[in-house]
């Protein structure tokens, strides 16, 4: 069994997202983030960042991780599922895997706060943000081109990535120039553990079935 400890977040949908992959059995304890729960000493205990996800691994030792890429290649090692093992295309993934960690989770954090959250509207901050997560969403455009999923199959870059992406319109970007791009938010969307992950750790208002539907109807997605 796995605790997880999450909010209804990117990083925390990426967890919950690859464990309904995975079909493995897990309990979720939700962290008010408002509240500061991340903050509290025997949350430390386990995640001395006092961010979240955190997972626990009871089937082995009481096992705690954090960070969400760590996280995520944890979990893929333990079951054998998305992340070769093979020299070549495990370091494939992980490349991926840190664009979206070192990159577009950064980015797009900041470009989120400018652009939606800040009392004071800084227009080269928005711009700085906004400009360089798009820039990124055209690297993963270009990589999408000639392939279905970021690596060839799908793996723990793109689970990773796709909660990150599916909030562009929260951070004021448009993505209709990206055809690729589009094409892999709603294929992935359409897919039932992306759906069941991102009602972690409560279930949000989907008025809409797919990314496509959302951009449609011009509605924000929640992050």
């Amino acid at each position: 069994m796995i605790d997880l400890y999450t909010s209804a977040t990117p990083n925390g949908f990426k967890v919950s997202i690859l464990l309904e992959e995975l079909k493995l059995p897990y309990h979720v304890i939700a962290i008010d983030l408002e509240k500061k729960d991340q903050k509290k000493p025997e949350y430390l205990k386990l995640n001395p960042n006092g961010r979240i996800p955190t997972i626990v691994d009871r089937d082995n030792g009481d096992f705690s991780v954090f960070e969400s890429g760590a996280i995520l290649i944890y979990l893929a090692e333990k079951s054998g599922q998305f992340l070769p093992a093979d020299p070549k295309g495990r370091s494939i993934v992980l490349q991926w895997l840190m664009f979206q960690m070192g990159g577009i989770g950064p980015m797009q954090g900041q470009a989120h706060v400018f652009y939606r959250y800040a009392p004071e509207k800084i227009q080269y901050a928005i711009e700085r943000y906004q400009n360089e997560t798009f820039r990124l969403y055209t690297v993963l455009d270009t990589q999408l081109k000639e392939n279905e999923f970021l690596t060839g199959e799908l793996s723990i870059a793109d689970i990773a990535t796709w909660p990150w992406v599916r909030s562009y319109l929260w951070a004021g970007l448009e993505i209709e120039e990206l055809p690729n791009l589009r094409r892999w938010l709603d294929v992935l969307a359409e897919r039932p553990a992306f759906q069941k992950g991102i009602e972690v750790p409560y279930k949000v208002d989907r008025s809409t079935t797919t990314e496509k539907q959302a951009r449609e109807r011009g509605k924000n997605i929640l992050i």
